[in-house]
């Protein structure tokens, strides 16, 4: 057997320093990703408040974007020149919310029974909240509505 140069064990050292500073940078990389995509993630999660929190934190929320659950009161629904107008409660709690832009199809039953709502928006400068989303949770019954062959919505 020949016994290693020292040029060849070094040349050998070197290999392996670069390949340890090459897996050290990857995990650190890695890890830097993970924290960034972690605040970002954080930063634009919304996640949504009863009534009766949101308008208990209200003075802390200043114009902060969140997420408003409640029931729609019915008839409390009117049309405004922008959108609609109407009053949410978790049942202990009422607030007042004005919806910029056209509401969900779903919104329609709104006017005459109880529907869950989340509202998207902060609070406005004046007492109601203002929303520029409405989300609306359905039932399993929800069917969607029948479409002819041309494409074209069925009247209901």
């Amino acid at each position: 057997m020949t016994e290693p140069t020292p040029e060849s064990s070094q040349s050998t050292g070197l290999v392996r320093r670069r390949r340890a500073l090459v897996a050290i940078s990857c995990c650190a990389a890695a890890i830097v990703a993970i924290i960034v995509l972690g605040v970002v993630l954080s930063e634009n999660v919304l996640y949504f408040q009863t009534v009766s929190e949101a308008v208990r934190d209200r003075s802390e929320q200043g114009t902060d974007r969140l997420r408003l659950a409640g029931e729609v009161v019915p008839g409390s629904v009117t049309e405004t020149a922008r959108g609609v107008r109407f009053e949410v409660t978790d049942g202990k709690t009422t607030a007042e919310v004005v919806h910029r832009g056209d509401p969900p199809d779903l919104f329609e039953d709104a006017a005459t029974k109880e529907i869950p709502v989340v509202c998207e928006g902060h609070w406005g400068s004046g007492e109601a909240f203002a929303s520029d989303r409405i989300l609306i949770r359905h039932g399993n019954e929800y069917k969607p509505p029948k479409v002819d062959q041309d494409g074209a919505e069925e009247p209901k």
